[in-house]
């Protein structure tokens, strides 16, 4: 199989999260090395630049949401980029930017998975579970409602983007690391039926058993698609985040988790986001992510 091209896509916003500083996370990437590390490992790499898209105004919530229109606009820049890396036989990387940009990268994965005639499954790797909507948010910010908008839910703008009411149904998702999920968001993945390998989960089953599980019905016609919150991490090891929880996996545990999706041979799509330089110690968490998107395409050890 020949090697892909790997497609890198900044989105320098933090329009949907609680903090100040995620705009700033395709930068900090850059000068963690990534382009020149992906090539050096023989890839090809094309660097696409950031999007451009409306500054974050830091409003309050409107009918329980915030910054609705700039989302739906950022969301809208990076659809058309996922899809056109995608349409030119590319892997795009999506570069954040915080988590709400996952709507328009998945659901323009969705749809060329579909057309494609392949099954699509998400690894969600995060502390949170990101399936509030305006009724139950506490705070408005879209990051936390992603996957609610993916799966049909939320508000109208955000809905239906990939072609289907849902650009994906429960069971494509795999969540892993959740540690910290609101009551009404309990309620949300139990009614869903969403599969939620959570950090008791990985502690008493280890990330080995844990990925086996998650990785049981990938097979030849699957797109594999990773959208990975830095937040999911520890904060020991990525404190460069914005909504860090304690108690997430350790650094080795997420290599092995990365190690083991690379193994597949079937991932065509990457989102690194909620990366925020500003809350960063001398660009730590930008290296350690760097370094785990090396293991999530394919760096290991050793031949095996």
């Amino acid at each position: 199989m020949s090697t892909p091209t790997i497609h890198l896509i900044g989105a320098p916003t933090d329009i949907g999260a609680s903090v100040r500083g995620a705009g700033m996370g395709p930068d900090a990437l850059r000068v963690a090395d990534l382009p020149a590390i992906l090539a050096r490992h023989g890839f090809g790499v094309v660097d696409a630049g950031n999007l451009s898209g409306p500054a974050t105004p830091w409003a309050p919530p409107s009918n329980g949401l915030r910054h609705l229109d700039e989302v739906v606009a950022w969301n809208r820049a990076v659809y058309g980029a996922v899809d056109g890396a995608l349409a030119a036989g590319h892997v795009p990387l999506l570069m954040g930017g915080d988590h709400c940009l996952a709507v328009g990268s998945i659901s323009a994965v969705a749809r060329h998975a579909r057309a494609r005639g392949q099954k699509l499954r998400v690894i969600w790797l995060d502390a949170h579970s990101d399936v509030n909507t305006e009724a139950t948010s506490p705070s408005g910010n879209l990051h936390g409602m992603p996957v609610a908008c993916l799966l049909g839910h939320g508000p109208a703008a955000l809905r239906g983007w990939s072609g289907e009411p849902a650009a994906l149904d429960a069971k494509a998702l795999r969540f892993i690391g959740i540690r910290s999920v609101d009551a009404q968001e309990k309620l949300a993945i139990r009614k869903l039926g969403l599969q939620v390998f959570d950090m008791r989960h990985i502690d008493e089953n280890g990330m080995r058993v844990t990925m086996t599980e998650v990785l049981g019905d990938i097979d030849d016609n699957t797109h594999l698609h990773v959208s990975f919150d830095l937040d999911c991490l520890d904060p020991a090891d990525a404190p460069g985040v914005g909504t860090g929880v304690r108690g997430g996996p350790t650094y080795r545990e997420m290599q092995l988790c990365m190690e083991m999706i690379a193994d597949t041979g079937r991932l065509g799509s990457l989102d690194v986001v909620e990366l925020n330089p500003a809350l960063d110690v001398r660009n730590t968490t930008a290296e350690v992510a760097v370094e785990l998107i090396e293991s999530l395409f394919g760096k290991s050890t050793l031949a095996r």
